[in-house]
Parts: C-alpha cells; sequence; structure tokens
C-alpha cells in the first residue's frame, strides 16, 4: 500500500529515529511559533513541503520511478522551489499552493485546499526547505517511523490550547483499545464520519497490516488506495488536509490517487449505498450543531442547526445525538461501531430518550466502557464509548439488544495530560474482559458473593434489556461502584491531580447548568461549548 518497500528495523531502533525526528520538527516549530505561527499552521506548511518532497523521492526512485508530471507540473516540483532563494522562493511557494488546489476529489487536491502561506519570513521558508525536509528522505525508511513523527507533532499541537486543534485528537491508547476489540479484518470497510486528523483509520489500518498483510492478496491491498475499504469525512477543510498527509506518510492512500479524506458536513444527508462494515468515531464534543449564516449586512451568525432526516428516530440541535443516528445509518448490516459519546447521549431525555430505545430494540448494544475524565484535551469532559452490532430484525420481533454489559474504568480512575498520562496499559483489563472474538456469552462479571449471600460487584456487570428499559427515560449512565478516594481522607492522590479533577467538576457542572438554562429558554451558554 506505500509507494515503495521500507527495510526492516529493530523496534528499538525505529523509537529512536522517531523521537529524533520529532525532535527535529519541533525545534523549527518553536522558531516559526516565535514569529507568531501556531503548532497547527506549521504542520500544514510542513505537509505542503512533505507532499512535494515525497512525489520528488518518488519520481526519482532508480528502481520504480514514476511520472507524476500530470498531478505536479514541473513548473511548481520540488526541484523548481529548492533553487530559489529569499523573496523569489517566497513569491513560487505561494503560486505553487494556489496552483496545486485545484484538483476535486484526490489526495493532492485535499491536501492543498484552500492553501495558504503562513510564513511570513522567507529566510524561515528557506531554512525548512533546505535544512530540514530537504534533507530527509521522507519515502524510504518506513512508513511507520515518518507517520508517527508526523503524528508527534499533531499530538503536541493537539495541546495548543489557543487553537483548540485538541477536539480533533482522540488519545491514540483508547483508540489502539477500542482497534484491538472491534478486530478489523481485511474483508471490512471502515469509515470514520469525524475523522479528525485520521487516527482511528491508521490504527484499523495497522492492526490489519500487522494480522493479515501476509495473506492478502495484492488486489486486496490496494483496495485501501482507492477509497473502497477505508475512508473518512471531516468537516473542516485544514484538518482534513492534516488527516490525508497522515495518512499518506502511514502508507494508506497514493500521492496520485483519490482522495481517502471527504470535506464537508456528515450529517447534512443520509448515506446514499455506500455503509461501513465497522464504523470507528469521536465526533467532536460540544452539545450543539450549528451553521453559519452571513447576513444581508454582511454580519456572520451562528444558528442551531437541526437535520430533518428520514433515517433519523429524533431531530434535534444535539450534535451527539446526531452522529450517533448518522452512525447507526452509516453501519451496514452485519457490522459493528464503537463510538466515544458524553453521559449526556446516555440521559438526556426527550430526543436522547427516542435515540437509546431505538439502540436497543433495533440494534445490539452489547458494551458500554465508562471513560475516565482526564484523558482527553477538552476540559471537564465525560465520555463513554458505545459498542454495538447492526443486524437484521428478529423474525419474533423481540429487541436484538439482550444483555449490555458496562466497564467502569472511570470510578476510581485519576489521569491528567501530563502528571498521569493515559497509557495503553491502563486499558488492558477492559480488553482482556471484552474477550475479542469469542461470543458475548463467554464473559464473566468481576463479582464476589459474602458469606451471607450478598454480591459485590467490581468493575465489568452486566445489566439486561429489561433492566435498562425500565430506568427512568431509558438512563444508561449506570454507576455502581463507589471512588474509595473519596472516602479516604488520607488519600494519596498529588494535590495537583485534585485540583484539576476540581476543575473539571465545576467545569462539566457549569455545563449541565447552561444547558438546563438553555432549555428553560435561557441565554447561558456552557463555558466550554463548542459550536463549530
Amino acid at each position: 500500500m506505500t509507494e515503495t518497500t521500507p527495510p526492516a528495523a529493530t523496534p528499538a531502533k525505529a523509537t529512536a529515529q522517531t523521537n529524533h525526528l520529532v525532535a527535529k520538527l519541533w525545534n523549527y516549530c518553536n522558531v516559526l511559533r516565535d514569529n507568531g505561527m501556531s503548532t497547527i499552521e506549521y504542520v500544514e506548511q510542513l505537509s505542503y513541503l512533505l507532499f512535494l518532497k515525497m512525489v520528488d523521492e518518488i519520481q526519482s526512485d532508480p528502481w520504480n520511478p514514476r511520472d507524476f508530471s500530470d498531478i505536479v507540473p514541473a513548473e511548481y516540483n520540488w526541484a523548481s522551489l529548492v533553487g530559489k532563494r529569499g523573496a523569489e522562493l517566497e513569491a513560487h511557494y505561494n503560486a505553487t499552493l494556489t496552483a496545486l488546489g485545484t484538483r476535486p476529489n484526490t489526495t493532492i487536491g485535499t491536501i492543498f485546499s484552500g492553501a495558504q502561506n503562513r510564513i511570513t519570513k522567507p529566510a524561515l521558508l528557506e531554512k525548512l526547505v533546505v535544512e530540514l525536509i530537504g534533507k530527509e528522505d521522507w519515502t524510504v525508511g518506513g512508513a511507520d517511523l515518518k507517520g508517527d513523527a508526523y503524528e508527534g507533532l499533531l499530538n503536541k499541537g493537539a495541546s495548543d490550547t489557543k487553537t483548540g486543534a485538541g477536539q480533533y485528537f482522540t488519545p491514540r491508547p483508547l483508540i489502539d483499545a477500542m482497534v484491538d476489540v472491534t478486530r478489523p479484518g481485511p474483508n471490512d470497510t471502515i469509515t470514520d464520519p469525524a475523522c479528525g486528523t485520521g487516527g482511528f483509520l491508521i490504527a484499523a489500518y495497522s492492526y490489519i497490516n500487522q494480522h493479515h498483510i501476509s495473506t492478502m492478496p495484492l488486489e486486496e491491498r490496494k483496495a485501501f488506495d482507492t477509497g473502497d475499504k477505508i475512508w473518512g469525512n471531516e468537516l473542516v477543510t485544514g484538518t482534513a488536509r492534516l488527516a490525508a498527509m497522515n495518512m499518506l506518510l502511514h502508507g494508506i492512500g497514493k500521492s496520485d490517487g483519490p482522495s481517502l479524506i471527504t470535506v464537508g458536513d456528515a450529517l447534512a444527508e443520509k448515506p446514499s449505498g455506500r455503509h461501513a462494515s465497522l464504523v470507528l468515531a469521536n465526533p467532536p464534543f460540544g452539545r450543539k450543531s450549528a451553521i453559519t449564516v452571513i447576513g444581508q449586512d454582511g454580519d456572520v451568525e451562528k444558528e442551531d442547526a437541526q437535520y430533518d432526516r428520514d433515517d433519523f428516530t429524533a431531530t434535534t440541535t444535539n450534535k451527539q445525538l446526531n452522529f450517533l443516528q448518522h452512525i447507526m445509518s452509516l453501519t451496514a448490516i452485519g457490522g459493528r461501531a464503537a463510538v466515544v459519546l458524553p453521559d449526556n447521549v446516555l440521559f438526556e431525555g426527550g430526543a436522547g430518550e427516542k435515540v437509546r430505545r431505538k439502540l436497543l430494540a433495533e440494534f445490539d448494544l452489547h458494551t458500554v466502557l465508562r471513560l475516565p475524565t482526564g484523558i482527553f484535551y477538552a476540559g471537564g469532559v465525560k465520555a463513554n464509548v458505545l459498542f454495538f452490532d447492526k443486524k437484521s430484525p428478529r423474525t419474533d420481533g423481540k429487541p436484538l439488544t439482550t444483555d449490555t454489559w458496562f466497564y467502569d474504568f472511570r470510578t476510581g480512575q485519576h489521569f491528567t495530560l501530563k502528571q498521569r498520562p493515559l497509557t495503553r496499559a491502563h486499558l488492558d483489563d477492559f480488553v482482556t474482559a471484552y474477550k475479542p472474538g469469542e461470543p458475548v456469552g463467554a464473559r464473566v462479571e468481576t463479582k464476589k458473593e459474602d458469606a451471607e449471600g450478598n454480591v459485590e460487584f467490581g468493575p465489568w456487570r452486566k445489566y439486561s434489556y429489561e433492566e435498562l428499559t425500565s430506568r427512568d427515560k431509558v438512563n444508561l449512565d449506570v454507576t455502581w461502584l463507589k471512588d474509595p478516594a473519596l472516602e479516604d481522607a488520607d488519600s494519596d492522590l498529588p494535590p495537583e491531580v485534585i485540583a484539576e479533577e476540581i476543575v473539571r467538576d465545576l467545569q462539566s457542572a457549569l455545563d449541565e447548568f447552561a444547558a438546563i438554562a438553555k432549555s428553560l429558554g435561557g441565554e447561558v451558554e456552557a463555558a466550554s461549548e463548542d459550536e463549530t
């Protein structure tokens, strides 16, 4: 699926190379940040230059040369850049960005769509072209090396709170755990309707590459480059270009091939003839869907967006509920989905109750993973992962969900982005309890019974369809464990962790009060609400 075959490297050597490259890229980023550029803007500029350099390397490959002149004309290729300096280089770079952004539905079109030069000093542009991009070979040494280095920069960019880039980034350990339990295979069609920088798609591809690539026919491998097997959608053009470049650097897609990322509002219309057997997603946080309206006077305003789709059970402005309904439609019969959603989707009444009833009755909602706070860049977020299968209706008309298994990974768990970040090892117990690839009936609750017959449940337990639907408003925000730190005055949690959790709880409470005020006709908005 990559355009060259990378040589093998030991894990330790590959990690060292990746860390070295990330450090090198980050050092240049610091120089540009000192000149007013954000991390994400820097990664955008890297994307343009990396693409041109990679095309140049592929064309110059003595073992497998390819002609890209119809994709990147000679007057705008890498060689045309490196031969110029100063103001001449800046002018030519601007012209190149404009010329290459006119090819819709292609990888190059996605990367260069609406591209602008954010580098205000020609000398800094020259340093990027000559000293950074020009001195590295980007199509050799392993796709994982270059891709991981690029993704490392995206991760750093996600922590740039001024740009709000964190909303497009899902913690990699969580992505990996979700992929490990859903087990993508060579026969799957995989999508993410809110793909951000492409993390879920890359992880799913990597899983297939690791477990199945040796047995896959060549034509089956090529299908991953055409968009037939794997694709994503992203609302924001700038983020879509990062996703396209991220995937390309990980060996997914081709420089001269169709774009694997479409740009637009995924909720605007129902899937038309294209469904996926595996949907992985973390829709952007924020309760409301909104559209931008430009009035006759030129003023820009936001209006609440409702999607009147005949495949939706409920019409609502709640963005997460709309994404859940969209994913329910997007999943193919016989397919499965894993989606990160905030707590309000589990307990909100009205439209929320309607959607949950449909999810339990017409889908098999077999697993809910309750996530801890402190793992997302958006503050105060309490979220869950819903795992469900889409099946044909039963002939007896009974609901498709029999039992839903809940894993409480929230109670008693204390994470922060810096002092105690989430790792994949923290999710090992969940993955083991899930029993990937085995029947749901093989699962075993974590519980113990005392001499008097009293049962105390651990973090893994199931609730029947009847138990869940008998709860008020079909509330799926189920809790049963007590946080030992709340009962232990001598808890050894560090003060900074306690302080951060207090801030998150206050933020979450403010969001909930704001939602109540809004429903009562008030004008208060949640402080952390994202209305983009």
